[in-house]
């Protein structure tokens, strides 16, 4: 008696179809660089001539348990999205531009409808962030995930003149720290927000008085991707470092692109923190400093400039859409100190 692959729970039929139902999403993101087409062993991108001296910058990340309420409610298609946003996000800190994104989709079983939904979520994403989706792999894994799990990753690379990466390496006191308000949680601290909201979809559906909203709606926000409005931003303005608000929230992160010796000040009235994350700091009894270790409170990407610099530096983000504050500044030491 002979055993066939498809007879081990894995169908490439399935994988054939799924190719074709997401090819259109990755067509739409291609862009001047791309060379071949799907379905080659490697993806081709010729480097932009315009950079003068190109440095490659990577970066990689997933979603995280933030796939569990995706799958929950039945809701794929903006997923995707958080994938690009982590990955982009994070290179644009040090001035890239991206340039091509490849993802990593696997499933006990197959379906070719989801993982399409889920690759058109990837798409608009790569088009906000002007990344093209130039690969990736959907494995199918039986017996290892459970029906109807799925996780997404992606890795990114952008490009940037050496003599034009940012790197904090000349911050100083006295400098400014802005922050570019958040679209809500994005996708970080999932896994303390599930033991709060737990994953009843029935409850997760009905209005929240104290959010406003309905949960499921909140935590399915996907992150906002601030490529454009820092690009913009640093050809305007002498940037010196950028820190894009992530796992370990302001404590972690902001300290990130200083030099030594120098510390910040964060004046938490600067702005009115979401809802999401008062509801959340009530229920879990978390302290000030425990919530902005955790979360982004409301602030996914901070800036450093000169003092000089706020006023340009706030219209120019105003003129690219983005809401900011003034954060707080920067000080002799090290740390975050919430004021």
């Amino acid at each position: 008696m002979s055993i066939s692959y498809k007879d081990s729970g894995v169908d490439v039929e399935r994988g054939y179809e799924a190719v074709k139902l997401m090819k259109d999403h990755v067509k739409s993101t291609y862009t001047e660089g791309v060379l071949g087409d799907i379905g080659s062993f490697g993806g081709f991108f010729q480097m932009p001539k315009d950079v003068k001296n190109p440095v490659l910058v990577a970066g990689t990340d997933g979603v995280g348990t933030k796939l569990k309420y995706a799958i929950l409610s039945g809701k794929h298609d903006t997923i995707g999205i958080d994938a690009v946003a982590m990955c982009v996000n994070d290179i644009v800190c040090q001035g890239a531009k991206p340039l091509f994104f490849l993802d990593y989709f696997a499933t006990g079983a197959l379906s070719p409808e989801k993982v399409a939904t889920v690759v058109s979520g990837v798409a608009r994403g790569c088009r906000q962030s002007g990344a093209a989706l130039i690969g990736g792999e959907t494995a199918e894994m039986p017996g290892f995930y459970p029906d109807g799990d799925y996780d997404i990753a992606g890795f990114a690379v952008g490009v940037v003149d050496k003599k034009k990466i940012i790197n904090g390496k000349t911050i100083k006191k006295g400098d400014v720290l802005i922050g570019i308000k958040s679209s809500g949680i994005h996708s970080n601290g999932y896994s303390l927000v599930r033991k709060l909201w737990g994953e009843d979809l029935e409850t997760l559906k009905k209005f929240d008085e104290e959010l406003g909203a309905c949960p499921i709606d909140v935590l399915l926000t996907p992150t906002k991707i601030y490529v454009n409005s820092i690009l913009e931003l640093i050809k305007v303005v002498k940037v010196k470092g950028i820190a894009h608000i992530t796992g370990g929230g302001f404590i972690e992160n902001i300290p990130r692109i200083f030099p030594s010796g120098i510390g910040c000040e964060i004046n938490t009235k600067s702005y009115e923190v979401p809802a999401i994350f008062r509801v959340m700091q009530k229920r879990a009894s978390l302290t000030d400093n425990q919530i902005y270790n955790t979360f982004n409170m409301g602030i996914g990407m901070v800036v450093c400039v000169d003092k000089k610099d706020v006023d340009a530096t706030i219209k120019q983000l105003e003129k690219t859409g983005e809401e900011c504050v003034i954060l707080g500044v920067t000080t002799k030491g090290q740390g975050v100190k919430l004021k």
